[in-house]
């Protein structure tokens, strides 16, 4: 069987009993202290795992311009969006899961111990890399651990390296000319802001230079997509939410975006736990948005 949203401790067991092609990932991280994510990593993961590093292989070594507006080249490529964490180019990524031995046929099942804050990211990046095989592990390493499962320590042994194939995207990235050139438009484009409602209302800002949010955009913290037992609420409560955000508007329109295109993504996942068809995601989010004094900021 094949999982491409959510995956529960015993589905995972039940597939790892199967001895089906399968390989587990580990994205637990922390923005205010980076290393502190492979520290969590070696002192505990679920056995097999390997370790998906934000910084290091989710995201390009470059992505904001610097002084004279010039954006880094990578050897593998431009960076596919701007912003604090940019998205590597489909070709880095591959080259990436391929070292790592990550081959077309397998299932995978992504996991962080943040409330699928960082996963997610991964989750999104294979499905754009055209893998659908591919669920988020649902109550992260805390719901592994209270189901009394073992967790090992210490780094997992190296893997042969594969090849892995991209495949067409199944899931859509915009960029800041799409949702700069759709703003205004509810028919067209309905942009979801996962941070906080401080953030999002422009009250502070500490992490970009402009506080403030995209005009028109409505305001959905991305923690609330959690229940208070760690795991996604249940697919009609979550419906029920997101109908009542968007107010008739199209959800097809939804583009979602936060501070940096990591944690809009469990209310991307969330929409797909609710039914919705997939929706498309800003990975260069607000610290894209307003690096350019052009583009058009709102507030309150």
């Amino acid at each position: 069987m094949t999982y491409t949203t959510l995956i529960t401790t015993a589905q995972l067991q039940a597939l790892q009993a199967q001895g089906q092609p399968l390989m587990v990932f580990d994205c637990s991280f922390d923005l205010a202290q980076p290393a502190a994510g492979r520290q969590q990593y070696l002192q505990a993961h679920i056995p097999g795992a390997v370790f998906a590093d934000l910084d290091q292989a989710l995201s390009a070594k470059h992505g904001l311009p610097d002084r004279n507006g010039n954006v880094a080249v990578e050897q593998s490529g431009k960076p596919a969006s701007g912003g604090r964490h940019p998205l590597p180019s489909r070709e880095r990524f591959a080259t990436w899961l391929s070292s790592v031995g990550f081959a077309n046929g397998m299932q995978a099942v992504v996991y962080d111990r943040n409330g699928a804050n960082y996963c997610g990211r991964l989750w999104w990046m294979l499905k754009w890399a055209g893998h659908d095989a591919v669920a988020v592990l649902d109550g992260g390493l805390q719901h592994w651990q209270a189901a009394g499962l073992p967790v090992a320590q210490g780094e997992e042994p190296n893997r042969f390296q594969s090849n892995f194939e991209l495949h067409p995207p199944l899931r859509t990235l915009s960029t800041a000319a799409d949702v700069l050139r759709d703003l205004g438009q509810p028919a067209v484009q309905t942009v979801i802001d996962a941070r906080a409602p401080a953030r999002y209302r422009g009250e502070v800002e500490p992490l970009d230079p402009v506080a403030g949010h995209i005009p028109g955009a409505l305001n959905r913290p991305f923690t609330t997509n959690i229940a208070a037992d760690g795991r996604f609420k249940p697919k009609d409560l979550l419906r029920a939410e997101f109908d009542e955000l968007l107010q008739g508007r199209d959800p097809a329109s939804v583009v979602h975006q936060c501070g940096s295109g990591v944690s809009a993504l469990p209310n991307l996942i969330a929409m797909e736990v609710a039914g919705y068809a997939p929706t498309r995601l800003f990975a260069g989010s607000w610290s894209e948005w307003c690096s350019d004094t052009s583009r058009p900021v709102e507030r309150g």
